[in-house]
């Protein structure tokens, strides 16, 4: 049989990597396309290129691959602009998209069918997390139609976080002692593993499957509990959690999701980001390991590289120094 040709546009952090090196995994023929400066891992063909500059596409020009995957996250014109290079050198284009491209307000059980923002897929600015994820997917539906999947996770973790979220939750826990968190310890979670993002996704282009998948857990794959009480055994600390009221913390100057990652207290912007229905992709096969390996193998994959964590320099780095936190402790706690 022959081997799978793979092309990444990424491929060296996080997602992107995750995807080439789960392809190499699986006996997948993997290239890999980005910028100078991140090399791609070990079993991969490298071709280089900005594809914010003119011309940076050349490489692409020359070559075939059965499967592109694009995890592009800022202005759609350079996906939109992948997408007619690579019209006839491809049979199926995967868009790594996101949750964030629906439209609010986005209800508790939304699927894949609630209305998205809108967006020019040849805007050539970044302005809108969620204006240019939507942008970038109607640039590849232009040109492959049917030819397209267009994956949407939400909130994504485990090894090669370079957003922060579950790395802080670690080192913040694995420093022990009263540890301020935020209630209701039973708050529903909805998130993925990127290695299972990019099992799936391998899958899904394999099948020739197409379309829009909300690719993320089930609400209630974890609960802030389970979650903060995998932190503190995969970090074998003595931490003790200290579980605060919402209401309190929404009301004082702390930033959901921001200041505590992860974190969205009940309400709207929780259903959107933590209810969502994802029957359509779990029917197609996505499956979801339990948030205690996620920890653990973030947990190992940290203390392996040193501290501190990798940091996207275009996202804001989320969590609180440990003098914020340690001053919450006079906060009402959950009862």
């Amino acid at each position: 049989m022959n081997r799978v040709k793979l092309l990444v546009l990424g491929g060296t952090q996080f997602v992107g990597r995750t995807l080439a090196e789960e392809a190499v995994s699986a006996g997948w023929d993997v290239t890999v396309f980005n910028r100078s400066g991140s090399a791609p891992s070990s079993g991969m063909t490298a071709l280089q290129g900005d594809r914010t500059h003119e011309h940076g596409l050349d490489a692409l020009t020359t070559g075939r691959w059965d499967v592109v995957v694009d995890t592009w996250s800022w202005a759609p014109h350079a996906v939109s602009s992948a997408a007619r290079v690579l019209t006839d050198r491809t049979d199926r284009y995967v868009y790594i998209s996101s949750r964030s491209v629906y439209r609010d307000p986005v209800p508790a059980a939304a699927t894949e069918s609630h209305g998205t923002v809108d967006c020019d897929p040849d805007e050539n600015t970044f302005d809108d997390y969620s204006r240019t994820k939507a942008g970038a997917e109607k640039g590849v539906r232009r040109v492959f139609g049917d030819r397209s999947l267009i994956v949407r996770p939400g909130l994504i973790l485990g090894p090669y976080e370079n957003i922060g979220r579950l790395p802080w939750w670690l080192t913040t826990i694995a420093d022990g002692g009263r540890t301020p968190v935020p209630g209701p310890e039973s708050l529903n979670l909805q998130y993925i593993d990127a290695r299972d993002l990019a099992r799936w996704t391998l899958s899904a282009a394999e099948r020739d499957l197409s379309g829009d998948y909300d690719a993320v857990s089930v609400s209630g794959h974890a609960t802030m509990g389970t979650f903060l009480a995998a932190c503190v055994r995969a970090t074998q600390s003595d931490a003790e959690l200290v579980w605060l009221e919402p209401s309190t913390l929404e009301s004082g100057s702390v930033t959901p999701w921001v200041d505590f990652p992860v974190w969205i207290p009940p309400g709207p912007d929780h259903d959107m980001m933590h209810g969502s229905d994802v029957s359509k992709s779990h029917s197609a096969g996505l499956v979801c390991r339990p948030v205690e390996e996620t920890v653990i193998d973030t947990w190992e994959w940290l203390r392996g590289r040193g501290l501190p964590a990798p940091q996207r320099a275009d996202r804001r780095r989320v969590g609180m120094s440990r003098a914020r936190l340690d001053a919450l402790l006079d906060l009402p706690t959950v009862q």
